[in-house]
């Protein structure tokens, strides 16, 4: 089981920044390609006000402030350069859909798309759509925002396809400014598969991938849960990956890169649970010889040593 796709983390909400300019991420482009990486997925073109690349609609509509680089058409150059697939991510606001208003989100979304396809649609590497909202249930409007976000993306770019990548509200599943590391009870299997038969059922056509993220349950629960995951997305013909995190949620400081027995372990649960691909949330920060953790250049050693074995 081998990791095929990164995140890119350009705009985070709960992770340093490392400050990178074009010659940084080149040589870290070059890096991911050494151990088999294919994609990049912007995780989001931009967070509350915090935006990737100089949008006209998010800087006068929304007030965010203008980039110094224009970081997709950087990624999309290196992607080109090293012959990877990039996947172009929505808009984060953190605000509208959270707050029952989904069909804003919606709106903002398209037209930010919109300016992006017109933009660095003509690049080779553009292969994709990311929409950026993360759920573990049918909460906030989101099977409708999946279903006519993911639609209007293909439609607009001739069928590309369109990921997603949800979690697991399992005992992990905590907000990252709490203290705590555990809630006191996760959701059930049977209850997971429910809400998110229903979800997928509301989504086939519009979205091709999902890619749930595995850092959210006991590493003895996972196994099941890849198993129904993958049962639901291949009963209405979506694409099923696994997010195997590579930053640790074990550890009383967030987030620091993950000790290599337990993404070892991840990958070996999704591989016996009949996965094909696994993607990553982090490469750069997390797996990376070149991020600010000296021990994620160290697990880069040691991923290097599993695929050549």
């Amino acid at each position: 089981m081998k990791i095929i796709g990164t995140f890119l983390d350009e705009i985070s909400c709960d992770i340093p920044h490392q400050n990178w300019g074009p010659a940084e991420w080149d040589k870290d482009f070059a890096a991911m390609k050494a151990v088999g990486i294919e994609e990049v997925i912007l995780i989001r073109c931009g967070f509350l006000k915090q935006i990737a690349f100089p949008s006209k609609v998010l800087m006068a509509e929304e007030g965010c402030f203008e980039p110094y680089y224009d970081y997709p058409e950087m990624f999309l150059t290196l992607a080109d350069k090293h012959n990877m697939k990039f996947y172009f991510s929505t808009y984060e606001s953190c605000n509208y859909w959270l707050k029952g208003n989904y069909k804003k989100e919606i709106d903002i979304s398209k037209r930010v798309c919109e300016e992006a396809w017109a933009k660095y649609g003509h690049h080779k590497s553009f292969a994709g759509w990311y929409v950026t909202n993360e759920v573990s249930k049918k909460v906030h409007g989101i099977i409708d925002l999946f279903a006519e976000l993911g639609k209007f993306l293909k439609d607009l770019s001739g069928g590309l396809p369109v990921m997603i990548s949800p979690y697991i509200e399992g005992k992990k599943a905590v907000p990252s400014n709490e203290s705590v590391l555990n809630n006191d009870e996760g959701i059930s299997i049977e209850e997971h598969y429910k809400e998110w038969d229903e979800i997928m059922s509301g989504i086939k056509g519009a979205v091709d991938i999902v890619a749930f993220q595995d850092g959210h349950v006991d590493f003895e629960e996972l196994y099941d849960f890849l198993v129904a995951n993958k049962e639901i997305a291949d009963k209405y013909g979506i694409e099923c990956r696994t997010n195997s995190e590579s930053f640790d949620r074990d550890m009383p400081i967030k987030f620091l890169p993950i000790k290599w027995d337990k993404l070892w372990y991840k990958l070996k649960a999704a591989e016996r649970a009949g996965y094909e691909k696994a993607i990553t949330f982090e490469f750069s920060h997390f797996m990376s010889p070149n991020s600010m953790y000296l021990s994620a250049g160290h697990l880069y050693n040691r991923y290097k040593e599993y695929i050549n074995k």
